[in-house]
């Protein structure tokens, strides 16, 4: 329980407490003058009277307040909700629009890729063709010189060694 609510429910106790045990002071009729007349009743009973009814209108003013707080909390809370919602909705097709940038700019460097291999597969297949031939000339020229060569005089058969 709340401070408050206990120094309320404190002052309602002593005020009833007070009324029960002066009940028949409260309860002894006197002159009382509402302005333009005079009447006789119990004085102590129509303050009384008045408290309670203050005490009503006071709670029913409490209850009509917080009533009215809690609507508007409910008002926010939707506009809350309906502003999480766009702020999702924009997220998400933020989200939408960089994996789609991803994708073209992956599909744009996977073509680059391709091309630089093909580049490449050509240069190498230029470079193996240019290997070959030079190859093939080294040895046609290494014919045409074996060819060409005039012959030469028998080759001399190993001395043998007198010592073995």
């Amino acid at each position: 329980m709340q401070l408050r609510s206990f120094v309320l429910l404190l002052i309602v106790l002593a005020i009833a407490a007070l009324a029960a045990l002066n009940w028949p002071t409260l309860a002894q009729p006197t002159v009382v003058s509402l302005g333009l007349t005079s009447v006789e009743a119990p004085l102590g009973l129509l303050m009384l009277g008045l408290t309670t009814v203050l005490a009503i209108v006071f709670v029913a003013y409490v209850l009509s307040l917080q009533g009215t707080v809690l609507l508007e909390t409910r008002r926010h809370t939707k506009e809350l909700q309906a502003q999480r919602d766009l702020a999702d909705k924009a997220e998400a097709s933020r989200f939408t629009e960089l994996r789609h940038f991803l994708e073209i700019q992956q599909a744009q460097a996977h073509a680059h890729l391709l091309a630089r291999l093909d580049s490449l597969e050509k240069q190498l297949a230029t470079r193996v063709d240019e290997s070959h031939n030079a190859t093939a000339a080294y040895i046609g020229q290494l014919e045409h010189q074996l060819q060409t060569r005039p012959p030469t005089a028998q080759a001399v058969p190993p001395v043998a060694h007198p010592l073995v």
